[in-house]
């Protein structure tokens, strides 16, 4: 049967993929749920850290205010002025987050100066003031499609917006890479004059906050919009330490024709801010904005593991078992003849775990699986919840035989081996309401 599905996928047009995804009960992932609209997608969430301020001069006879930069520690204030005198020098933020030494009292001196802006605990940016007006230049190894910079959003033109409702927040602790918490979304609303509809619930966002303090974001959506056509999206982001606005770059499949094909290929930039149980998107169009001359620097921490965009791949020999499970499944829709193929979108909604990791599967994700020229490659996005209250983030991504899962788990709990990343799955099989899928050693 899985000769078949590679082979049928393999020279099957776009508009027949989920016919055969959903006729083929016996794949697993590949299409065990019936063809359908669904109610569910994929969100997005989690709460940046708060920004830290600026030096700003004080009035006449008063202190000085501190300069916060960023993966720096504030500067001292200066001392009092005296009879209508300035205000302090603002200390430097300091990479290692040193505090800068206030100005001391003058007499009808110069107003002080803010601190010089140094990037995620790393180089110097070589700027001051905001870091909204600012080209954000990321880390090579999280460069969000633009590793030249990532232009203020706000330089551009707002082309739409997107309001979404957090619906459960799980703390997965400090892991391989940093800090990193999952947020859920229930659903939301999108608004523009070129783009109107709904977030569908059931999606992943994974916030990760850098031991220097900068952050680096991934958002899963899908988009309905108001005459119906699905889009998938996935957001990459990123922020200076201190910041509390992400600054986000939509990576969006929609059809290659029709009134949604320009989403494809204009260059957008967007914000994501978090309050309460509210995330706020704001994307626009960025195509014809000046480049700003002030950049600010991203550096990841040394000697730390760096997250991967794409599936991680990976070869060897299946060894011993490490757990088993056991995958509920919801109907599946499609978005269909997009800029990378046709997406075959399978909502996960819960099941059980047995083996080294026993607890159950929480609803949310999906198996976003991709029907391109050189076949179907499965991507399936979840969280384990076992027994003891831990999370575990999962990503199992591949050809049908050829899945490698990556896993994400706190370094501190007994899950932790799970991301030494030396494991192969099974390719999935029928299951109670959905798949099986066992996970092995790799020798």
């Amino acid at each position: 049967m899985r000769s078949i599905v590679s082979h049928t996928f393999a020279h099957a047009a776009p508009s027949t993929v989920k016919l055969v995804l959903c006729s083929l009960v016996s794949v697993g992932f590949g299409g065990l749920t019936a063809c359908g609209s669904d109610t569910r997608a994929f969100g997005a969430g989690g709460a940046p850290a708060q920004a830290g301020a600026q030096a700003t001069p004080g009035g006449a006879g008063s202190p000085a205010t501190a300069g916060t930069g960023f993966g720096g520690a504030p500067g001292s204030a200066g001392m009092p002025s005296v009879a209508a005198g300035s205000n302090g020098v603002a200390g430097s933020s300091e990479p290692v987050g040193a505090a800068g030494t206030g100005g001391s009292s003058s007499v009808a001196g110069a107003p002080g100066v803010a601190g010089a802006t140094n990037v995620g605990g790393g180089s110097s940016g070589g700027s001051t003031g905001s870091s909204s007006d600012a080209t954000i230049v990321p880390d090579p190894s999280w460069t969000c499609g633009m590793a030249d910079g990532i232009p203020s959003p706000t330089s551009g033109t707002l082309a739409f917006s997107v309001s979404l409702t957090i619906g459960a927040t799980h703390n997965v602790g400090n892991t391989q890479y940093g800090k990193r918490r999952q947020l859920d979304v229930s659903g939301g609303t999108i608004t523009g004059d070129k783009l109107k509809g709904t977030v569908l619930a059931g999606g992943l966002d994974y916030e990760l906050t850098l031991s220097n303090g900068a952050m680096e974001l991934e958002e899963v959506l899908v988009y309905k919009t108001s005459d119906n056509t699905s889009i998938f999206l996935r957001n990459c982001g990123v922020a200076a330490a201190g910041d509390s606005v992400v600054r986000i770059v939509p990576d969006i499949e929609a059809p290659t024709s029709g009134s949604y094909a320009w989403l494809n290929t204009t260059k957008l930039v967007g914000t994501r801010t978090v309050a309460g149980d509210k995330i706020t998107l704001d994307v626009y169009d960025v195509s014809k904005a000046a480049t700003a001359t002030n950049k600010i620097q991203l550096k990841d921490p040394s000697g730390v593991p760096n997250t991967s965009w794409d599936c991680v791949g990976g070869s060897g020999t299946k060894g011993d078992s490490v757990f088993t499970e056991n995958v509920t499944l919801g109907s599946s829709f499609s978005v269909s003849n997009a800029k990378r193929g046709s997406r075959n979108i399978i909502p996960i909604t819960g099941g059980t775990t047995t083996g080294k990791v026993a607890g159950k599967i929480l609803d949310g994700g999906a198996d976003y699986q991709l029907a391109g020229s050189s076949g179907t490659t499965l991507d399936a996005r979840y969280t384990l919840a076992p027994s003891d209250g831990a999370f575990i983030i999962v990503r199992n991504c591949g050809p049908i035989n050829s899945l490698v899962p990556a896993f994400e788990a706190a370094v501190d709990g007994p899950y932790k081996f799970l991301n030494d990343g030396k494991f192969l799955s099974s390719a999935p099989g029928s299951g109670s309401g959905g798949v099986s899928i066992t996970f092995y050693e790799r020798k």
